[in-house]
């Protein structure tokens, strides 16, 4: 029998190779047409404050909505803090730098944002998602310690090819309310 976290690894492998299959050209695409979907839903349109995140190469790219939405939104980027993401005001003139995954974060000399109650909307990067809103993250848990201290919708963007099944699960698992 296997344990969840073997399951789950072997499932972030099957999640890699699936991701390499797709081209950049067609990556670029669908994300393209997951931030229309995105920015069709009443919940984005109404929402004064989103935490987005800034894209690794194999995500849904969010730079549309970081682009079209900077200065008519308060738009918030993680930043990870030793086990925990912290969250920054996105402006397009600052600067951003890599952090060790090369996910580009706001710099510190940013405010850190800790009203979260304040907060309208999260959508939520996965490795895969399920039917259920169960998330696979890329298991370190930043999300899982999140995500319970937001009020708000919480949406997972995903590709197509990162809905599966079912993902196992943990007590500590946090789903997300919707997929797209």
């Amino acid at each position: 029998m296997t344990s969840c976290s073997e399951e789950k690894r072997a499932l972030r492998r099957e999640i890699r190779q699936r991701k390499q299959l797709v081209s950049e050209v067609e990556k670029a695409r669908l994300s393209h047409l997951l931030c229309q979907q995105v920015e069709a839903l009443p919940v984005w349109q109404e929402a004064r404050t989103v935490l987005l995140y800034h894209a690794l190469g194999d995500e849904v790219s969010t730079q549309d909505l970081l682009q079209r939405w900077a200065g008519q939104k308060t738009l918030l980027l993680p930043v990870v803090d030793g086990d925990d993401l912290l969250l920054k005001p996105y402006r397009p003139q600052a600067a951003m730098t890599p952090n060790r995954w090369d996910i580009l974060e706001p710099t510190t000399d940013t405010e850190v944002f800790s009203d979260y109650q304040a907060i309208d909307l999260a959508l939520i990067p996965g490795m895969a998602f399920d039917a259920d809103g169960h998330r696979l993250g890329r298991g370190k848990g930043y999300y899982d310690r999140l995500l319970p201290k937001l009020s708000c919708p919480t949406i997972g963007i995903c590709f197509p090819f990162q809905k599966v099944e079912k993902i196992p699960v943990e007590p500590w698992d946090i789903p997300v309310q919707r997929v797209l």
